[in-house]
């Protein structure tokens, strides 16, 4: 999108601002661009490493079978599943994709046309987020387009209040509406204090410090949960506030994600939030910063055009006209759509949401606009499945890298990569007595016809042949302290609850 106005004289410019400055404006939105590509990065680095065994010819939900099924719907178009892989998804197409996200993000990062770049990225990182369907289909994948879209239109060398308010806004709805989804959690464990009694030992997959946090005092558990909703309703409108409330806010909010980077692994997420949270300081601030790093780190300020000028060039006025019309038009998608998903998402208003729909079926497809619900519950038993084929007589487990299996295995810190079978696997562990989604079903077959295929999955070697696959059940839960866990070495301690029926190879083998 246009900017709606030329640049200001001043300083505006693109140099670095003095200490004076005042306010969110070019040098906070360089520093965004550089710490987004960088989240960019990550995401498309932790993708390119599982792409082949999420959604390739021979992973557990390959994206081939399902397009060549979806061609045959002339009620689906591009509109209503919205994926360049619909011109073609070879393995080799998919792998190149995750490297060209991996290039234009590294651009981004160090200021080469980032806004270009996102504009390219956003489009692509969707691609795979519609394709790999419930393997991508986390709050922090919405977020991070949604942060895509206002990321193209946030200037680098002139301030634009609108824009930097819009991502304000984004900080709010993050914490806000999930504070909101705690505050109407069917169980009511935030407002009776019990959330976080259960939290750290089962979240989807917990570091080793969790096993530390979990065994805190009652009376803390319960502080921290009342105090997690506290800070979630209240802390995030100071966003909007003067300096100081503005920073309280920052201090609040990045100490809440810095607990969540250490207790549990989110992928990209927490990462993206401090990035965004960038936008709660002055230019002026991030210039203290970097004049406090050593001179080897400090990036050189940019030359002045020649004659020591600084007054940009002022763009026609048919220019600035449409770049105020465009940002109108952002901001009344933006706040509008906002606001209709937080409504449908948090009031019972039928009337709303069948007059809405037409709307909804326009725009939800691209994930550009959403609703955040974060632990709105925190689940209160950890139950974990277990792959296992059987050689012979002999039923052969199969542990994964990052869910609970040898009882003496430390939790991991895996974050910024997300394993996403791994973490996806924990929310078929919650339902476990219902049916097999279609990954799982997919894994079984991997197991049984193609073990090399899904290998990287697991730790010991799969066997070649085996003759027939089942999951197994167990509930999990950390050890306590007085088992003395440093003599056993347990972290974790497990009960089988169940087990699906054994599935004979050549039945899979033959589908």
């Amino acid at each position: 999108m246009t900017d709606p106005e030329p640049a200001q004289a001043s300083g505006q410019s693109g140099g670095e601002p003095g200490a004076g400055e005042r306010g969110s404006g070019p040098v906070v939105a360089r520093a965004f661009h550089a710490a987004f590509g960088l989240v960019f990065l990550v995401a498309f680095l932790s993708l390119s490493v599982q792409i082949d065994v999420l959604i390739g010819s021979r992973g557990v939900l390959p994206i081939a079978p399902f397009l060549d099924a979806l061609a045959e719907r002339p009620d689906v178009g591009m509109l209503a599943f919205p994926t360049l892989f619909r011109l073609g998804a070879s393995d080799w197409v998919l792998a190149g994709g995750c490297w060209l996200g991996c290039a234009l993000a590294a651009l981004a990062a160090i200021g080469v046309f980032p806004r270009a770049c996102f504009a390219l990225l956003v489009p692509l990182y969707l691609s795979y987020a519609v394709a790999c369907r419930d393997l991508l289909s986390f709050q922090w994948d919405n977020l991070l387009l949604e942060c895509g879209l206002l990321a193209i239109c946030l200037p680098r060398d002139r301030r634009r209040l609108w824009i930097h308010l819009l991502f304000r806004f984004v900080i709010l709805k993050l914490y806000f509406e999930s504070g909101i989804a705690k505050w109407q959690s069917p169980l009511g464990d935030w407002l009776d204090g019990s959330a976080m009694t259960f939290y750290y030992e089962t979240a989807p997959i917990p570091t080793w410090l969790a096993w530390y946090a979990h065994h805190l005092p009652a009376w803390w558990h319960q502080l921290e949960s009342r105090a997690t909703l506290g800070v979630e309703l209240a802390v995030p409108w100071l966003v909007f506030g003067p300096r100081p409330a503005r920073l309280l806010a920052l201090a609040v909010l990045s100490g809440f994600q810095i607990v969540n980077v250490a207790t549990a692994n989110y992928g990209f997420f927490c990462y993206l939030t401090l990035a965004l949270h960038l936008f709660l300081l002055d230019d002026a601030d991030l210039a203290r910063l970097r004049a406090r790093l050593p001179a080897r780190l400090r990036r050189r300020p940019r030359p002045k055009p020649p004659g020591g000028g600084g007054v940009p060039v002022e763009r026609p006025r048919a220019l600035r006209v449409a770049g105020r019309i465009g940002a109108g038009l952002l901001i009344a998608f933006f706040l509008g759509a906002s606001t209709l998903e937080g409504l449908l998402a948090f009031a019972d208003v039928p009337e709303l949401r069948a007059a809405a729909a037409p709307l909804r079926r326009v725009y939800r497809p691209f994930r550009l606009v959403n609703v955040y619900h974060l632990f709105s519950h925190v689940t209160r038993e950890r139950v974990e499945p277990e792959f296992q084929t059987r050689v012979g007589d002999a039923w052969v487990p199969a542990s994964m890298w990052y869910k609970p299996g040898p009882l003496d295995r430390a939790p991991p810190f895996v974050a910024p990569h997300q394993p996403r079978v791994d973490f996806r696997l924990w929310f078929y562990g919650l339902g476990f007595r219902r049916s097999s989604p279609d990954f799982v079903v997919g894994l079984l077959r991997r197991l049984c016809v193609d073990p090399e295929a899904v290998q990287d999955l697991f730790m010991e070697e799969l066997p070649a042949q085996p003759e027939a696959v089942r999951i197994v059940f167990a509930k999990y839960a950390f050890s306590k302290p007085d088992e003395s866990r440093d003599e056993s070495g347990a972290y974790w301690t497990r009960r089988w609850v169940g087990a699906t029926r054994e599935v004979r190879c050549e039945e899979l083998d033959s589908q």
